[in-house]
């Protein structure tokens, strides 16, 4: 199996370089008051795409671009999707994106506003990602996975080196935690930089794929349902060569959140941080606001939590906020 090395990554960050956005990394005062120490936000939000995704899929299609690969099919929750069409569209690529009827519709728009050819197909990201094999063994494509992809993964790992490098006494990170290209990729980065760094994955109660496969000591299939979450949704893959692997060995903890939490998360972001984010760039917020880190790893220094994306329903953005 092909391994995963800090040179990955590095030549991630150079294909990637111009092409998508060194996110800025700011300081919370309202988090850091609750949580008794310094909190930092890694805003990808401020991708051009509206989340962190960009990175991964623009690593991934560029490879592909220069070995003269012209044709790209994907399954996607939404980011990754928009991600890909948008990456493939700057580098004069076709795309195609299978979505199951679980994405949201602000999101299936996106897809196609850049030019992606979209198929909606099955009801869960499994079912999504079988149309995506048909269409690249008819179809001629080659197929870009949304996260057990070794340069998706590198692609996300620029994020771990831009944390340590503005902040190099960063003591934990927390991510959202789904297939795992985002946690895997951060961990590795930040963990090559510095072992010490507490790696903590965060996901929804609501068919958590990667927390019920470390559980099993091994990939496992879950019902995928809705939930404020929907980027953090799908399965890993009972064939998950990547992602698995890695989250099982850099994940220092991970936590579960209910569907109240992390529309509390989303109103915070909005209410003390100005921030309008989805449900699943929600989760670090709603972590620390429950509690749910650690105590003793609070103590140990400062804590980034990665702002994931900011591609939620403006609707139902609108309604949890009239809510609370």
């Amino acid at each position: 199996m092909p391994v995963l090395s800090l040179a990955d990554v590095y030549r991630a960050r150079r294909r990637i370089d111009g092409r998508v956005t060194h996110t800025p990394l700011l300081a919370s005062a309202t988090l850091s008051r609750i949580a008794g120490t310094d909190v930092y936000l890694k805003l990808e939000t401020t991708q051009p795409t509206g989340s962190f995704k960009l990175r991964g899929a623009t690593n991934a299609l560029a490879e592909l671009a220069e070995r003269g690969i012209r044709k790209v099919v994907t399954a996607s929750t939404g980011n990754h999707g928009r991600a890909i069409a948008y990456a493939a569209r700057a580098l004069g690529m076709e795309a195609a994106v299978c979505m199951s009827a679980l994405v949201p519709k602000n999101k299936v728009d996106a897809v196609t506003a850049l030019g992606a050819r979209v198929v909606v197909a099955g009801k869960s990201q499994d079912e999504a990602q079988a149309e995506a094999l048909r269409l690249a063994g008819e179809e001629g494509f080659v197929f870009v996975a949304p996260f057990d992809n070794l340069n998706v993964i590198a692609g996300q790992a620029t994020i771990g080196l831009e944390i340590m490098e503005a902040l190099p006494d960063t003591a934990s990170i927390v991510v959202p935690l789904s297939g795992g290209g985002l946690f895997s990729g951060v961990a590795f980065a930040a963990k090559r930089v510095n072992a010490n760094v507490a790696m903590i994955g965060v996901s929804m109660e609501r068919g958590a794929a990667m927390h019920a496969s470390l559980a099993a000591g091994r990939p496992v299939l879950v019902d995928e349902v809705e939930t404020l979450a929907d980027s953090l949704g799908g399965g890993i893959g009972l064939d998950n060569e990547h992602t698995f692997a890695l989250t099982q060995e850099l994940a220092d903890s991970v936590v579960l959140l209910d569907e109240v939490s992390i529309g509390r998360g989303i109103v915070h972001a909005y209410q003390e941080e100005r921030l309008v984010i989805e449900g699943a760039a929600a989760v670090g917020i709603a972590a620390l606001l429950d509690g749910r880190i650690d105590r003793v790893v609070l103590k140990n220094g400062p804590v980034v939590l990665v702002v994931s994306g900011a591609n939620i329903d403006i609707g139902l953005h609108r309604r949890l906020i009239q809510e609370a």
